[in-house]
């Protein structure tokens, strides 16, 4: 036998110390004084341009995606008696190729166990595109304990209807036992009846309250609605995995993103029809005699009708075909109030103000709807910063990617500015409750950590402009709302403008089978953007370009926290000149907007190393946009004010 020895690149079961021992008879480590004969070197090394897969829940393959990289290990100088033992150990599902992998030191070559597409495709049919095979197989046991539980053995339409029903009422404990597969391998039987075995949710108690019987046909018509959005979605999800698998650019983002807009399309361009659906059950259905598990199934059968596969197929390929994506990964924050800034207290009680429809979602928990919209996210915030689900009014507020209520486990809903923007439409389409404010979320890179900047204050008047809410008071003058409002102001410990503010999150809940630790990707930082005013008709796409190319040229630190304005007397007044401006606006110099511009270029054009993620075409459109916005607000503004003088002078 030969006595060459090669590196060894491993992504899989081989990166247990153990299970490599056991293969093999060797051992490694990533402590070079360790090494002996028996004990080989390792470091961490990553694989570009292939992604790994795992579609028989058993091992893990890595195939071929331009897009994407595996991290893992090399293994240096493996005897080749040690290979023989691994190749036997592989099996004739691999192919043993020399690969070029990175590490720490530089390029180095090593052998991998490879697939191709073909012989995957050939083996496991589509599954080998879904990454949490995991997912699915968990999936599949809650779904015989739902059969078990629910009229079991029963094989009628009605019965199977139930148990969808009673599928969307555990949707959060579902989604929770999913998210604790990342952090063991398996989730024990006991465990899982344990966690399902529920009392099924029950409204009756609501009936004879006298407080709450104005607004339950109104909560349950947003539950039957919210059930027949997430019926649309489970059938897109299970019809198409392989196309949304394809679109999605890494398994860091909300897997559900693209499916939730193409629901979301079919619900709002279908407006009518659902109106009628929603009508006709609560006229057949009075609440005195039913519970919320039967207008449930009401909406899981009558999603059944309004699916239709061919326009699920035009939906998916609009998406596809219009997408614009890039590498800073974003996500949302939608707030919905049909009271504006009077949804929290103390607006609320000084207002007197009162919501007719759902009492500021005072009984948003009590229909479930936090369990029917954990996909978009949704909860109420009353801006006391409290998770608890007692019962208070606040805003709607919805996330995709919040994969908790605290928000500190989420992930980016995508990278692609077109499909946020188009998420954020059809989410403000479909509640019918009145838009109120948007907050944006930019992913950080680990060097602008520590190194960020205050924003001049010309730039934050060119973002108040245009996303600030500029509108005529009823002087007939302009001023930007969301200042005019006092919506950003925050006081507590000192008065503070809440515009931006940086913020950590986590995405991830495993641990890593070599080193036992969380990867170090998993925690991020974002900087959220709060200023921004959510309107039905307008277009995002330019802003969010606008804040990612600011963001990645300029990095802009928080604006303005209490610890600021104390140590800066610049910043102090530069403050008091802004709230100056906000009431009674002046016009924008072009010096300022040049610049401006000029900046967010920069930071589009240097998104990819060195280069820009977006074509060309894309960033002069959305500086062209941002540039329009600008010189139109001016000229708005010369405009109002030529109208007072010549009301003075009349």
């Amino acid at each position: 036998m030969s006595n060459e020895k090669v590196n060894l690149f491993v992504y899989g079961s081989l990166r247990d110390r153990r299970i490599f021992q056991s293969v093999s008879g060797l051992q490694f480590t990533r402590k070079a004084f360790k090494i002996n004969g028996k004990t080989l070197f390792a470091e961490p090394a990553l694989l570009p341009h292939y992604r790994r897969v795992s579609p028989d829940n058993v091992y893990f393959y890595a195939i071929a995606a331009a897009s994407s990289r595996i991290e893992g290990f090399v293994v240096y100088d493996v005897p080749a008696w040690a290979m023989a033992e691994i190749d036997r150990y592989e099996g004739k599902r691999y192919e043993r190729e020399t690969v070029r992998v990175n590490t720490a030191k530089g390029p180095i070559e090593a052998q991998a166990y490879l697939v191709t597409q073909e012989s995957m495709k050939k083996r496991f049919g589509d599954r080998f595109h879904v990454n949490l095979i995991h997912e699915l197989w968990l999936r599949k046991r809650i779904e015989k304990f739902i059969k078990r539980h629910i009229r079991p053995g029963e094989r009628t339409a009605d019965a199977e209807s139930e148990r969808r029903a009673d599928r969307e009422l555990l949707a959060t404990t579902e989604r929770d036992l999913v998210m604790s597969h990342y952090q063991s391998d398996a989730v024990s039987d006991y465990y899982l009846e344990h966690e399902l075995d529920r009392p099924r949710p029950t409204i009756k108690y609501l009936y004879d309250d006298l407080q709450a019987k104005p607004f339950i046909k109104n909560y349950l018509a947003l539950v039957v609605k919210q059930v027949l959005f997430n019926q649309l979605d489970e059938e897109i999800q299970s019809r198409y995995r392989f196309e949304l698998e394809r679109m999605r650019t890494s398994e860091r983002y909300f897997k559900r993103s693209v499916s939730l807009l193409a629901a979301l399309r079919m619900i709002n361009a279908n407006s009518p029809a659902i109106d009628l659906i929603i009508d006709k059950c609560l006229q057949t259905m009075p609440y005195d005699k039913h519970d919320l598990v039967d207008y449930v199934k009401y909406a899981v059968r009558a999603a059944r009708s309004i699916f239709v596969p061919r326009v699920a197929e035009a939906h998916l390929n609009r998406i596809r075909s219009s997408r614009q994506p890039g590498l800073v990964p974003l996500g949302i924050e939608i707030e919905l109030s049909n009271l504006g800034p009077a949804a929290v207290e103390p607006q609320r009680s000084i207002q007197k103000k009162f919501d007719p429809m759902y009492d500021g979602f005072k009984y948003f928990y009590d229909f479930r709807l936090d369990v029917l919209s954990w996909k978009l996210g949704g909860y109420i915030d009353d801006h006391t910063g409290s998770t608890d689900q007692a019962r208070r009014s606040g805003f709607l507020e919805l996330a995709p990617g919040r994969l908790n209520i605290a928000g500190e486990l989420s992930r980016p809903a995508t990278a692609d500015p077109w499909l946020l923007n188009q998420l954020i439409h059809e989410i403000v389409n479909f509640y019918p409750v009145r838009p109120h404010s948007l907050h944006l979320s930019l992913q950080l890179r680990k060097n602008q950590l520590g190194n960020q900047k205050i924003l001049p204050l010309g730039f934050v008047k060119c973002l108040l402009v245009l996303g600030g809410g500029p509108e005529l008071k009823g002087t007939g003058r302009l001023w930007v709302s969301r200042m005019g409002y006092d919506e950003i102001t925050q006081y507590g410990y000192g008065e503070e403008l809440v515009f931006a503010r940086t913020s950590k999150r986590r995405w991830y809940l495993g641990e890593d089978d070599i080193a036992n630790k969380t990867p170090a990707q998993a925690t991020t930082y974002v900087q959220q953007y709060k200023f921004i005013r959510l309107e039905e008709r307008a277009n995002y796409e330019p802003l969010i370009l606008c804040l990612k190319g600011l963001q990645l040229a300029y990095n802009p630190a928080d604006y303005l926290t209490v610890e600021q304005l104390k140590s800066s007397k610049k910043l102090r007044q530069q403050y008091e000149e802004l709230k100056g401006w906000a009431a009674e606006p002046t016009e924008i110099s072009p010096q300022t907007i040049s610049k401006f511009l000029k900046t967010v270029q920069n930071g589009l054009m240097n998104e990819r190393h060195r280069g820009p993620a977006h074509s060309l075409h894309y960033i002069d459109w959305a500086l062209s946009a941002i540039d329009i916005q600008l010189r139109m607000f001016n000229k708005q503004l010369k405009k109002t004010q030529n109208y007072g003088v010549k009301s003075k002078n009349i």
